[in-house]
């Protein structure tokens, strides 16, 4: 399976009101292995960035103002994301940005694209209802450092999120391991060989005798014969 881990930054929170994508990170995952090849743009919004979002990721006007503009990356981005299953902490904000940016360049949405959207924050939410659930939160509960991370960028966050994905998931892949060592091992389970011969351990008569002495004091709490007398285990019977 092939699984893309994406983050974008933007020049503010809103695409309606004309904020634009600055930066897109893309993380590549094939069968729950990092693979290296990943996918990283700056982008010319041609406009400012909000004063608060500026402070988020440092990228400023003058330093993208010699970077393409999104209608120069989009075919890359495009060939990329093709056919994968995309993962994104908070999706409906990304692609909000994403879909908007191929409307207005007059192309299917970014989402029409991929096999599938995956959100992180809502599986976050899920497992850990109640708790904090942002990137860094999740960082320190899977024990992932990013004390690198100073600013936000969206090929750091989306190379934590890749490790923070595969940690909140790895036990969802416990049984296609356990199938696989079974296999290694000599096929299907029915293919094992014969169990074991089972033994059994009969109680011994100071065993006995001590169990006799709790059952006794049962009857004497209950004033009558406690619920243990009555028990005969399958096949056997109660004298």
């Amino acid at each position: 399976m092939r699984q893309i881990v994406l983050d974008t930054e933007t020049t503010g929170l809103n695409p309606r009101t004309g904020d634009r994508i600055i930066e897109v990170g893309c993380v590549e995952i094939v069968n729950r292995k990092l693979t290296g090849n990943n996918f990283h743009r700056y982008i010319n919004p041609e406009r400012d960035s909000d004063e608060a979002a500026l402070a988020v990721h440092g990228l400023t006007t003058e330093f993208l103002s010699d970077k393409p503009k999104f209608a120069e990356i989009v075919e890359e981005l495009r060939e990329y994301v093709a056919g994968a299953e995309v993962i994104i902490h908070n999706a409906p904000f990304d692609l909000g940005f994403l879909n908007h940016e191929f409307q207005r360049l007059g192309l299917p949405s970014f989402t029409s694209h991929c096999a599938g959207v995956i959100d992180t924050l809502v599986q976050a939410k899920e497992l850990h209802p109640g708790k904090r659930n942002s990137l860094d939160a999740l960082c320190d509960r899977y024990e992932i450092s990013n004390a690198h991370r100073k600013l936000h960028g969206a090929l750091l966050d989306s190379e934590l999120l890749a490790d923070v994905y595969l940690a909140m998931t790895r036990g969802q892949n416990s049984l296609t391991m356990d199938v696989a060592v079974e296999s290694s091992a000599g096929g299907e389970l029915g293919d094992a060989g014969p169990l074991g011969e089972i033994i059994v351990v009969a109680a011994s008569a100071e065993e006995l005798a001590a169990h006799e002495d709790v059952l006794a004091g049962l009857d004497k709490n209950v004033k009558g014969s406690c619920l243990w007398r009555n028990y005969s285990p399958a096949g056997v019977t109660a004298e």
